[in-house]
């Protein structure tokens, strides 16, 4: 979505002031009247107001403005924002639109029935109803009960799918699963912990691959021992000393 301009009077008197544009180019570009645009060109209109660089705001180039100095017919548009700012979200209930206000119980029917982990503020929150209308739909107890569907609240644009996850995690936050629960309560053995963890497969495959790695004759192999080990020792030692 575009962001509008900002300060559109104040632009159209920097532009009037710093440009050789058109009345028509600048009253395009900043939303105004043609005759507007002549009135603060004449110091009948925005006296008192200073004008505003759009350059400097980074809402207009110096190459459109240009463009549009050489081409009468041409309209400058706005720059992307190079920053976007999010929307500061309203404190208070959702606002729901009266064309879709009737979807309300269908919705809270839903949320009821598939996220039962969800208080009913956050009910509110996502559908923008009342705690007795939720509890009147809960006990079903609610004047429409019997037309009553089940519907998804994002389908019926009562909440967006990231207000619902956001709610459904909060919601489950800090609970542990059954299977979660189970296991961490209970030891496994050492065999079940080595079993779980491939190391039995691991140190198998290591020693296999150490001897496959082995290029020592077989017979040396096999009359490898400490007692040849020591008296090669002893050999080298007295060719040492001598």
């Amino acid at each position: 979505m575009t962001q509008p301009l900002l300060m559109p009077k104040a632009t159209a008197v920097w532009l009037v002031d710093n440009t050789a544009l058109s009345f028509e180019q600048i009253a395009a570009f900043c939303t105004l009247h043609p005759l507007e645009v002549q009135g603060i060109a004449d110091g009948d209109v925005a006296g008192g107001i200073m004008g505003a660089n759009p350059i400097q705001n980074g809402q207009l180039t110096r190459e459109e403005i240009e463009r549009a100095e050489a081409d009468p017919e041409y309209r400058m548009k706005l720059s992307e924002p190079k920053v976007r700012v999010a929307a500061a979200k309203r404190k208070g209930p959702r606002y729901t639109p009266i064309s879709r206000r009737n979807e309300r119980p269908n919705a809270i029917k839903w949320l009821v029935r598939n996220h039962p982990e969800l208080k009913d503020a956050q009910i509110m929150r996502l559908v923008g109803t009342t705690k007795s209308t939720i509890d009147s739909v809960r006990e079903s107890t609610h004047w429409n009960s019997a037309n009553l569907a089940a519907m998804d609240p994002v389908t019926l644009g009562l909440c967006s799918q990231i207000d619902l996850d956001l709610e459904v995690k909060r919601a489950s936050k800090g609970s542990t699963g059954p299977d979660e629960a189970e296991e961490g309560t209970m030891l496994m053995t050492a065999a079940e912990a080595l079993a779980r963890s491939g190391g039995r497969g691991h140190a198998e495959g290591e020693e296999n691959e150490f001897a496959a790695n082995d290029h020592r004759p077989e017979q040396a192999q096999d009359d490898f021992d400490a007692d040849s080990v020591f008296a090669k020792l002893k050999s080298v030692k007295s060719d040492t000393d001598n």
